[in-house]
């Protein structure tokens, strides 16, 4: 077997990756709060942005930069496009999915663990699809067990993390949370990164793909542009603060509503309110 490092840059990359897994889950909390004060359309929305900054940030983002790090000394590594980006868009549409199966939990509590089985075997599914993307000059093999310990983690913190969109409101405690979920995160990155043996060839050869520091600057910019309109669309609608007066006070009209009574006639019956 050849030798793997997982932290050729040093502490550089997984510091960065778990930074931008912080702020991904942190904007999308903030997003995720938003969502559960509004209704309809306008929740759904929220929710949609929610699983872009989680999914594409939190989760995806975090595990391109560790990706990074690796390396097999004596083979160069080459990343597939198509599956590089299938990757990250798996990671937003199983953040999504569990997302809005959460959003039901609070009628029907199995929706919470449905979501997180769910989006824990997608995000599992994204790191290794993320995995497969790789072409070296050699071979790469996993060890099971250390592969289904880190789908455990994956589904542990999938739930826990939509727990915390369900809950968790507030800059200090959403900040909080945004820091333990990057340590999920992390967490279940590593595990599965762990599991990974590599066998690297005598012979070197023309790799297919492209080199990962060719991602960077379209990471950036996309990342960027992402964050910046997620943001501004959080600076431009209502405060949490104003529209939890608004659900109040649309609590208390349909209560008031609720509780006029009826007009009777002199004959006790109750009168058309259309034709007075």
């Amino acid at each position: 077997m050849s030798p793997i490092d997982h932290f050729s840059f040093g502490l550089l990359t997984p510091i960065i990756a778990y930074v931008m897994s912080s702020v991904g889950s942190m904007l999308g909390l903030m997003l995720a709060s938003r969502a559960r004060l509004s209704a309809g359309r306008e929740s759904r929305w929220w929710l949609v942005g929610a699983a872009i900054a989680i999914g594409g940030t939190g989760i995806w983002t975090m595990h391109f930069i560790a990706m990074l790090g690796f390396s097999v000394p004596g083979s160069m590594i080459r990343y597939d496009v198509p599956l590089t980006v299938a990757s990250a868009l798996i990671a937003i549409v199983v953040v999504g999915m569990g997302l809005f199966l959460a959003d039901r939990a609070t009628k029907r509590p199995a929706y919470l663990l449905g979501g997180g089985v769910l989006t824990g075997c997608g995000v599992a599914i994204m790191h290794y699809l993320g995995m497969a993307a790789m072409n070296i000059s050699g071979h790469l093999s996993y060890d099971p067990v250390i592969v289904t310990i880190s789908v455990l983690i994956a589904v542990a913190a999938a739930t826990v993390s939509l727990w915390f969109t369900l809950r968790v409101s507030g800059a200090l405690k959403i900040g909080g949370a945004a820091l333990v979920m990057g340590v999920a995160v992390s967490g279940m990155h590593y595990t599965g990164m762990y599991a990974i043996s590599a066998q690297a060839h005598s012979a070197m050869a023309a790799l297919p793909g492209a080199k990962g520091i060719d991602f960077l600057l379209p990471l950036i910019v996309g990342i960027s542009v992402v964050t910046v309109g997620l943001l501004l669309a959080l600076i431009l609608s209502p405060s949490e603060k104003e529209l939890r007066r608004e659900a109040e006070f649309r609590e208390r009209l349909h209560g008031r509503d609720e509780g006029v009574p009826e007009e009777m006639d002199l004959f006790g019956t109750p009168r058309d309110r259309t034709m007075s």
